[in-house]
């Protein structure tokens, strides 16, 4: 399945992955159908969708089948169809800050700041634990600008004028009390039990080999795989720090690793040794995918 995978895939590959992502939005979501479900259903789908587009921007993996099918396989693992708006909004923010912040056209990187800020500081008033997203983008930002206090005022600027209009628009509905949300810092609760994660453990080994192989032969790789692969991790680590502190027993969270995640894992059977190891690793993750998403529905597969 392995050297199915890795065949090159074509300007049709795309459109075909995100029907079948439509398709399982649809199964997902047909039984428990309303307008609030159906607009969460919807902007789901089209973060998802973008994280297919968001692959050819960050160019880590080759052109092949096997990101986007494992993509795929992450989707369909971790998604139940009962999604947190506010998690549907982050996975379609995090698609659009990837795209804005790997853009290969350097002017659009540097006037896109208003608009990153903006779409930070949306991305609180919905789900305000995804706050380490704001300082994934001030690193980012701070290495890679030659102005840093233009564009960190460009990026003040636009955080600043969503959360005006979202409060003068509260007012305006008469909403004048504070949401103690908006201040996640002291709800922080941490998972005490693990069982259902018990499947996700050789997928999550996997991923700390994969990020160890790659610093073992960091001197071997070229210095754009080398900033991108860490601008991924940077992005990684800010969505591990929300799923520790805020996910407990709320596994949506999951979803916000399945990009980079994905990205890393594929590097990973890229680049393995035997053709076997390659095809016993993709084997052990679908299997561990099904098995957890199994887990939702058989008490019997929670260990």
């Amino acid at each position: 399945m392995f050297r199915l995978l890795s065949k090159e895939s074509n300007i049709f590959s795309v459109p075909v992955y995100i029907g079948v992502l439509l398709f399982v939005v649809i199964i997902f979501n047909i039984l428990n159908f309303n307008t609030y479900e159906a607009i969460v259903a919807i902007i789901t789908f089209l973060g998802i969708a973008l994280g297919y587009f968001c692959f050819h921007a960050i160019a880590l993996n080759y052109q092949t089948h096997l990101p986007l099918f494992l993509y795929s396989f992450f989707i369909f693992g971790l998604y139940n169809g009962k999604l947190d708006i506010g998690i549907a909004v982050a996975l379609l923010t995090n698609s659009f800050l990837l795209l804005l912040l790997t853009s290969t056209d350097e002017d659009i990187r540097k006037k896109s700041y208003v608009l990153v800020g903006a779409i930070l500081a949306l991305n609180f008033v919905f789900l305000p634990t995804t706050w380490p997203m704001i300082f994934f983008v001030l690193i980012h930002l701070i290495v890679t600008s030659e102005r840093i206090m233009l564009n960190i005022f460009r990026l003040i600027l636009g955080f600043t004028l969503i959360a005006l209009s979202y409060f003068s628009v509260m007012y305006f509905f008469s909403f004048n009390d504070w949401n103690d949300a908006y201040l996640p810092f002291g709800k922080m609760f941490l998972m005490t039990d693990y069982t259902r994660l018990y499947p996700l453990i050789p997928i999550a080994l996997m991923l700390i080999y994969s990020i160890y192989d790659h610093f073992r032969h960091y001197n071997q790789k070229s210095p754009v795989s080398r900033y991108k692969f860490t601008f991924l991790l940077v992005f990684l680590f800010a969505q591990i720090i929300t799923v520790v502190l805020y996910m407990n027993m709320n596994y949506q969270y999951l979803l916000l690793l399945a990009f980079p995640a994905t990205i890393i894992l594929s590097r990973m059977l890229r680049f393995m040794p035997k053709y076997w190891m390659q095809e016993v690793s993709l084997w052990v993750m679908i299997g561990g995918l099904i098995t957890f998403k199994a887990g939702a529905y058989f008490t019997f597969l929670n260990f």
